[in-house]
C-alpha cells in the first residue's frame, strides 16, 4: 500500500469531522431547480447622480484578499466597458491577493470615498482572510447605507454577513462553508445549488468559478443582454445562469482520492515554484486562473514573471507588481508559457491539464473541486 494510500482512511476522518457530506450529487441537485426559481435575477441597473456609468469599487483588504474572487469580476466589467470600476484596499499599500499576485490598488477606501461621496453603485466582495476586519466592514455597511448594491463572490458571503446585511436575505457561497454560514447567520436563508442569489440590493454567488457567470450577470443588468452576450463571446462562455450543482463538488464516495490529493500532495512533494509570464496588457483573467489553480495543486506555487520589476498595467487595467524578473529567477523551478489567444475563461482549462500532465489526474481534480468547476479531461 503507498503511502498516499494510507493516508486516505486519515483524511476521510477528517472530514467526517468536519461534518462535509458524503452524499450523491442527484439528489440535492433535484432540489435546485426551485432554489433557483427563488434566486431571482439581479435587477436592472438605474442610473444615479446623472453618472453616465455605474461606478464599482472592487474591495480587497490588503494582507489576504482571494485572486479570482477579486480579479475575474474587475476584468470582467472592465471588459465590458459599461461601467467605471476600481480596484479598491483597506489601507495604502500592496494589495495582497491569495494564494498568489500582488497589486498596487487604484485608491483606498478613503481615497474613494473622497472621489465618490454619494458612494459606489456596486461593491463587489470578494473571500477576504480578515473578514472581521473593522474598516472593512464599516466601509462596506456606508456603501450599502448610500444605496449601492453589495455582491458577494464566493465566502465575501462571510464578510457582507459580518456586516449585517445578509439578514432576512437569500443568499450563497462556496459549498464547503454552508454549515459555517448556517451555523453562524441562522438569519440569513442559506441556498445550495444555486450559482448566484438576487436579493433586492444583495447578490451572492457560490464557489470561485461562479465569479464569471455572476459578473456577465452583473453587466446585463447594467448593460443589456446584447453586451453581456458580446463578453460572454470575448471571454469563451456559453451561459451565465443561475444553474449550478454545488453537491457534486462535496468530498463522497467516487471523488475522495481527487479531493485528498492536494492536501496529501503537501505531506508527499517539495513544493515547486511555477513562474506566470506577464507582460505589458497581458489578460488579468487569465493570469488569475492560472496563478490560482497551480497554487492550489499543494504541489506548487505560482509565481508572476515579468522582463522587469516595474510594475504593469494589464488588459483592463489593473496594476501588478511582478513577483520576480526574467533572468533572475533563482527561485523559480520552470516557467509557463506565454498567453496566447485562448478565450480568457478557458485558461482554467488549460492550466488543469497542464496540473493533470505535471501532477497527475488527482491533483487536477482536486483543484477544480476546489473552484467548483467540471473539469473537461
Amino acid at each position: 500500500m503507498s503511502e498516499f494510500n494510507r493516508f486516505l482512511p486519515t483524511l476521510a476522518a477528517i472530514v467526517a469531522a468536519a461534518g462535509l457530506v458524503f452524499a450523491p450529487p442527484s439528489a440535492a441537485f433535484a432540489q435546485s431547480a426551485s432554489q433557483t426559481a427563488a434566486s431571482g435575477e439581479i435587477a436592472p441597473y438605474h442610473a444615479r447622480f446623472d453618472r453616465g456609468r455605474p461606478v464599482v469599487a472592487v474591495i480587497g483588504e490588503n494582507t489576504g484578499t482571494e485572486l479570482t474572487d477579486f480579479v475575474i469580476p474587475y476584468g470582467v466589467l472592465r471588459q465590458s466597458q459599461a461601467v467605471d470600476a476600481f480596484a479598491i484596499s483597506t489601507r495604502p499599500g500592496l494589495l495582497k491577493l491569495r494564494p498568489a499576485l500582488q497589486i498596487q490598488p487604484d485608491a483606498t477606501i478613503e481615497e474613494f470615498d473622497a472621489r465618490f461621496p454619494d458612494g459606489a453603485d456596486y461593491v463587489i466582495v470578494p473571500a477576504i482572510i480578515k473578514r472581521d476586519d473593522p474598516a472593512l466592514l464599516t466601509w462596506i455597511r456606508a456603501q450599502s447605507a448610500k444605496g449601492g448594491s453589495i455582491v458577494s463572490i464566493c465566502d465575501g458571503a462571510l464578510v457582507v454577513a459580518n456586516a449585517g446585511l445578509m439578514k432576512q436575505h437569500r443568499a450563497t457561497g462556496h459549498w464547503a462553508t454552508h454549515k459555517l454560514r448556517s451555523n453562524t447567520y441562522p438569519d440569513t436563508q442559506w441556498l445550495t445549488n444555486v450559482r448566484y442569489v438576487a436579493d433586492g440590493n444583495i447578490v451572492s454567488s457560490a464557489g470561485i468559478s461562479a465569479a464569471i457567470p455572476t459578473s456577465l450577470a452583473l453587466v446585463e443588468a447594467i448593460a443589456g443582454h446584447d453586451r453581456a452576450a458580446a463578453v460572454a463571446e470575448q471571454l469563451g462562455v456559453a451561459a451565465w445562469d443561475t444553474q449550478h450543482d454545488s453537491a457534486r463538488f462535496h468530498p463522497r464516495i467516487g471523488n475522495l482520492r481527487s479531493f485528498a490529493a492536494p492536501l496529501a500532495n503537501r505531506w508527499f512533494h517539495r513544493m515547486e515554484h511555477v513562474g506566470v509570464p506577464i507582460a505589458p496588457g497581458v489578460d488579468e483573467i487569465a493570469v488569475a486562473l492560472t496563478a490560482d489553480a497551480y497554487s492550489r495543486t499543494g504541489r506548487s506555487h505560482a509565481l508572476t514573471v515579468s522582463a522587469t520589476r516595474e510594475p504593469l498595467r494589464t488588459r483592463n487595467g489593473l496594476t501588478v507588481v511582478p513577483d520576480t524578473v526574467t533572468g533572475e529567477l533563482p527561485g523559480v523551478d520552470r516557467v509557463l508559457p506565454e498567453f496566447d489567444a485562448i478565450p480568457s475563461a478557458r485558461m482554467l482549462d488549460e492550466a488543469l491539464a497542464g496540473i493533470a500532465r505535471r501532477y497527475g489526474r488527482a491533483t487536477a481534480r482536486g483543484v477544480a473541486l476546489q473552484f467548483e468547476y467540471s473539469i473537461k479531461h
